[in-house]
């Protein structure tokens, strides 16, 4: 049986989903949320600016990614919308933040992008706000 095929309507396939969405976006929330509570503490931020706007605006930037856009990925809201800030993020991790680090230092960012981009390929899956909102709007077309 092809659990991951797209017009399958398996129900493994949702639940795998989501055990993967939550997993990573909690995993995630762990690296966001010091980060968050280094925002709001209001001291001296010395963050990596890679994009040379910044400490601040690069550390408020992370944040919405990692914090934000993880919550949003448990709930399965915005799920493609909110992967694409994360997708960037990791992708700035691996290769500017530790480019020139051992792989070891490069591994963790790495895995998260590899299960950030399975998701943006298969989807939240049914069990989302995402699909929820789709199937209300299918319902509401005539």
């Amino acid at each position: 049986m092809n659990y991951f095929n797209s017009n399958s309507s398996s129900v493994p396939k949702d639940i795998i989903l989501l055990a993967v969405r939550v997993f990573v976006g909690f995993a995630m929330l762990s690296h966001g949320f010091p980060k968050l509570q280094m925002l709001l503490e209001g001291g001296k931020i010395e963050f990596f600016d890679f994009i040379g706007l910044g400490p601040t605006v690069t550390l408020v930037l992370t944040v919405i990614a990692e914090f934000v856009c993880s919550i949003l990925l448990i709930l399965g809201l915005f799920t493609r919308i909110s992967l694409g800030f994360l997708i960037f993020t990791m992708t700035i991790a691996a290769f500017v933040v530790h480019g020139a680090d051992p792989f070891d230092k490069k591994e963790m960012s790495l895995i998260y992008l590899s299960v950030y981009l399975l998701l943006m390929v298969f989807g939240a899956g049914k069990i989302s706000v995402d699909h929820m909102i789709e199937k209300r709007k299918r319902a509401s077309d005539w």
